[in-house]
């Protein structure tokens, strides 16, 4: 058993986010190259990453897909995922991060945090996933570490312990200068990695010293023991700092900040160290809790407790079909039988994968803590518990968000019709973020996503993999339907006679404006037993039956609370089917005599453009009904923000491009929904 959980013990399991074009990938292949994975460095701009294998992914110079790495260091294996920073394919993060203990925020030290850097940290924050921070791009023209930090610390929130001083500044930045332990760390000029350790140099001893000191200060008054040694001796010990930085990081209390160049190779070994040293092994983090038989039970990490693991990504590749896994607990053999225990399905482990991104090496098991690949499941998808049948527990699924744009595809040709279908059931397979549907007026096949970019791979993905020629349309947002004023006492009886039993129920509705934007609120004031309970639950899933299109275009409806005030029943006709065709008939009916509000998504942008394109920004922003809500200006560039519908925004990059002559670039992250205009097409 010790031995079992020594071995957990130099187990990490991190991640690497950031927002796009900040060097999550790089710092991936420098990982790769200094563990030696890898003998050649991969370079995103050559198209030769190990872990952006895709070739879209190769094309458009960014990630898309989370891929799985697993290398070695000091004696410790990391298990590695490389996620997308593209706003598009966030659920990809969250995927990811419901499996890690780790993370590594990777920051511009030009840009500092970005927004989609801010919305990836939100997420590790709903997680619970401690991070160290690395701030990359040192060498670049206008790059500094204060200002970074002082992003993180007034956006982020965090307390940043920043443990190195940069050596050297944008294009002579060599090295830095290690506070934890008060020396150089040099790398050489040949940018072959080679790190030469040294004395801190005479001209930074002093402001290495000041350094240092603020780091203990900021460090007692995060971690008790730390405080107390440091109130003793007025100072704190290189083993007593690496102590209280670990506590302090697994807490969530502060995060460790390090510095370096990835694409120069320079800070890399240290950031490992970090790794090692700072984010907490399997066994570091609270065991897995799920449900069996309805209540709650945790599962230790620990290869001899009961099998549990979480299916977190699905990849069809030409060898079959591959189930990315996070074992939390048990111990798994090639052969073995699990149960799916959502669908209490079994399934059989044909092969079990050591992956290298779109490479993979056969293990015989996988034991608590791993991260693993398994061929051989047939239906379990994303989301899905893998568990002993002896001993079913459900872990819960990572969140999926709701796609807010919409394209209809379909096959050039009509005997490929078939094709597509099966094509688009694979998609939405590997990606629980991508929804398939037919529209029920036009009997289109309709294809849904977070944004553009998202459906655009999907769409390539169709005709790269499956041959096929599609036709896809216009993009269309997702619009949403809420209650802008109510009705009270909805009266609606259902009363159903054809010859056998019959249908009887009364219902009494009260429909008003949710408290909070999203979301949908019930509950029952009947008194007097008027309404059983049983039939009160009925009701309950009728109402979220007639949320699936509202009244205005047959959107969904959010935002709304329903009260049932009062209702009937019949000695022999009521049942629960007939209360619960009573809620959503019912709701369907009151919702037209509502005064309802048409809501549109609606995005953050952040505009970076020259100084002298501002003005043309400005007003084209305020033409797609766009509200600016701060700029700054930013290394000789203005940075604008501004809130804007997201069906203005079908286009813009080109638009913006052209206003300023390509110099301009833009993100966008989803704020929620807003009131659409009165004149807007609604369906």
């Amino acid at each position: 058993m010790r031995t079992h959980l020594n071995t957990l013990a130099v187990v990490r399991n991190l991640g690497i986010l950031a927002h796009v074009d900040a060097g999550k990938t790089t710092v991936t292949e420098r990982i790769l190259y200094a563990t030696g994975t890898t003998h050649k460095r991969g370079e995103v701009h050559d198209g030769t990453t190990v872990t952006d294998f895709d070739p879209q992914e190769r094309d458009r110079g960014i990630t898309i897909f989370a891929a799985a790495v697993s290398c070695a260091w000091d004696g410790h294996r990391i298990n590695l995922i490389d996620t997308p920073g593209h706003v598009d394919f966030a659920d990809e993060v969250e995927r990811s991060l419901r499996v890690l203990d780790g993370a590594v925020a990777v920051f511009d030290a030009v840009a500092g945090v970005e927004p989609q850097s801010e919305s990836v940290w939100r997420q590790a924050d709903r997680h619970g996933v401690p991070r160290i921070a690395f701030v990359n791009k040192l060498d670049r023209a206008g790059a500094d570490l204060d200002t970074a930090v002082a992003s993180i610390r007034e956006r982020l929130h965090p307390a940043p312990l920043v443990v190195q001083l940069p050596i050297g500044a944008e294009d002579g930045f060599r090295g830095v200068v290690d506070l934890v332990r008060m020396r150089a760390l040099v790398w050489d000029d040949d940018g072959d990695g080679t790190v030469v350790e040294a004395p801190v140099p005479e001209e930074l001893r002093a402001q290495a010293q000041r350094r240092r000191r603020l780091l203990e200060e900021a460090v007692a008054e995060l971690h008790a023991d730390a405080l107390e040694e440091f109130c003793e001796r007025s100072t704190l010990s290189p083993e007593t700092l690496v102590t209280a930085l670990h506590d302090v990081t697994r807490s969530g209390d502060g995060v460790v900040v390090l510095c370096g160049s990835a694409y120069r190779n320079r800070g890399v070994e240290p950031l490992l160290d970090a790794v090692v040293a700072y984010l907490p092994s399997p066994l570091d983090v609270p065991a897995v809790r799920g449900l069996r038989d309805g209540a709650d039970e945790e599962r230790p990490a620990d290869p001899a407790a009961p099998f549990a693991a979480l299916a977190f990504k699905v990849s069809a590749t030409p060898t079959g079909r591959l189930t990315y896994l996070r074992v939390y607990s048990g111990t798994i053999e090639k052969g073995d039988t699990v149960l799916d225990a959502g669908a209490r399905r079994t399934e059989r482990i044909g092969r079990i994968l050591r992956v290298r991104a779109d490479r993979h090496a056969h293990v015989d098991r996988a034991v608590a803590g791993d991260i693993v690949a398994v061929v051989g499941l047939k239906s379990a998808r994303a989301g899905a518990t893998l568990c002993a049948p002896d001993a079913p527990l459900v872990l819960e699924p990572p969140g999926a968000a709701e796609p807010v744009v919409s394209v209809a595809v379909e096959a050039r040709r009509s005997t490929d019709t078939d094709r597509l279908t099966s094509a688009l059931a694979r998609l939405a397979e590997e990606d629980p973020s991508l929804v398939v549907r037919t529209d029920a007026e036009t009997g289109q096949t309709v294809l849904s996503g977070m944004g553009e970019l998202h459906l655009e791979v999907a769409v390539e993905k169709i005709r790269r993999d499956a041959g096929l020629d599609v036709n896809v349309g216009r993009p269309r947002v997702s619009y949403r339907e809420t209650v802008g004023r109510g009705v009270s006492g909805f009266v609606f009886r259902h009363v159903k006679q054809d010859g056998g039993a019959g249908q009887f129920a009364h219902v009494v509705l009260d429909v008003e404006p949710g408290e909070t934007e999203s979301g949908f609120e019930f509950r029952s004031a009947v008194v007097g037993g008027r309404v059983p309970q049983e039939y009160v639950r009925a009701v309950e899933a009728g109402c979220r039956d007639a949320l699936a299109e509202g009244p205005l275009g047959g959107h969904p409806v959010t935002g709304l609370r329903v009260t049932l005030t009062d209702g009937a029943t019949h000695v022999k006709d009521s049942s629960d089917t007939a209360f619960r065709t009573a809620g959503r008939l019912g709701l369907r009916d009151a919702l037209r005599a509502c005064a309802m509000v048409l809501l549109e998504p609606v995005v953050e942008v952040t505009v970076t453009v020259p100084e002298d394109a501002v003005g043309a920004v400005l007003g084209d922003l305020a033409a797609r009904r766009g509200r600016v809500s701060g700029s700054v200006t930013r290394a000789g560039a203005a940075v604008v923000t501004a809130t804007v519908p997201l069906a203005e925004l079908f286009g813009y990059a080109t638009r913006l491009r052209s206003r300023t002559q390509g110099r301009g670039t833009f993100t966008a992250r989803p704020t929620g929904y807003a009131p659409a205009p009165v004149a807007t097409v609604s369906r």
